[in-house]
């Protein structure tokens, strides 16, 4: 209940319902791009003011160590179920989808964590960065291989997305450097830097979040149509994940030793899936495959879920675990 009275959480409701009503109520693009890099700035500060007090520790290692390696498996084991009951293409292209990372459910679980004290590591902006691309990369390398098979099979080439290109847009991504870029600032200035971007990046915080959320509601509701007459699989795939996902990264986290906060936004980060990169980089990459199946699963259900009820049950979950122990 905490979690639905949380203004953020109610503004995108709203968003959700107004949306689903059809209202004219938008968020002119522009205005959205720069919430989302606001939220990424501030987010990449507040994590290298911490990372400047802590230094880097095996504790951090350990963290980033298992970022990458979710960051792969997921994507591995998507691919493996969903090629059963769709083509390599649509597969391929769910697989990026859930194995990359949705930034503004990862900012939203930082807020969640803060309401009830529970510490985290500035780093796991770090690991956030780190789990966009590998899924990616994956990705158009299993369509590559299913082009060379269809390219066997018939007399018309399908021409192959170059990974070296793909990598270039990949790590070069304006959100991801600014993300970076603004952690790295926060690395150099320390405390000085902290007390004088403190309005700036803390302050103001909350109610960006609430207006990008309400945006993130109108355009979830746009998208719940993305999914008819899509095989149920997708439908299926859509609301199983996110759990089976943050399960899968509890355990890892238990196993390696990590901190209650930390697991809680690994579990966040495997529990999510892109709707921002991944899209904008399989319209070209996956030209055969259409957008509204992946946009659909992540942006109509995945998405609303972690927001209203996946990150509360993540961190009901993670605590119970932890004070079994």
């Amino acid at each position: 209940m905490t979690n639905f009275l949380d203004p953020a959480i109610l503004f995108f409701i709203f968003g959700v319902f107004a949306g689903s009503v059809k209202s004219n109520l938008e968020i002119p693009p522009q205005i959205s791009r720069f919430l989302s890099l606001y939220l990424l700035m501030a987010l990449g500060l507040k994590g290298g003011f911490a990372l400047h007090k802590s230094g880097f520790t095996t504790e951090i290692a350990l963290s980033l160590g298992l970022a990458v390696f979710l960051a792969i498996l997921i994507p591995a084991i998507a691919y493996s179920i969903l090629r059963r009951k769709l083509s390599a293409f649509d597969a391929a292209a769910i697989a990026a989808t859930y194995g990359s990372v949705s930034a503004v459910t990862f900012i939203t679980a930082t807020q969640y964590l803060d309401q009830f004290d529970i510490a985290y590591g500035g780093h796991m902006a770090a690991a956030m960065a780190l789990m966009e691309s590998p899924a990616i990369i994956i990705a158009i390398v299993l369509a590559n291989k299913a082009r060379t098979f269809m390219n066997a099979d018939t007399s018309t080439p399908h021409p192959s997305a170059g990974i070296s290109k793909i990598l270039h847009e990949s790590f070069t991504d304006g959100a991801q450097l600014l993300l970076l870029g603004s952690m790295v600032v926060a690395l150099i200035s320390g405390d000085s830097g902290h007390k004088l971007m403190a309005p700036f990046s803390i302050d103001l915080f909350k109610g960006m979040l609430s207006f990008f959320l309400l945006d993130m509601g109108l355009m979830a509701a746009r998208n719940f149509k993305g999914l008819r007459g899509k095989p149920p699989i997708t439908l299926l795939y859509a609301i199983g994940s996110p759990l089976s996902h943050a399960l899968l990264a509890l355990a890892l986290c238990k196993l390696i030793g990590l901190p209650l906060g930390n697991t809680i936004l690994l579990m966040v980060l495997a529990s999510s899936a892109s709707y921002i990169a991944v899209p904008a980089v399989l319209r070209h990459a996956l030209p055969e495959v259409n957008p509204a199946l992946y946009m659909g699963m992540s942006l109509g259900i995945t998405f609303p879920f972690n927001i209203i009820f996946g990150i509360p049950l993540y961190t009901i979950i993670a605590s119970y675990f932890f004070s079994a122990a």
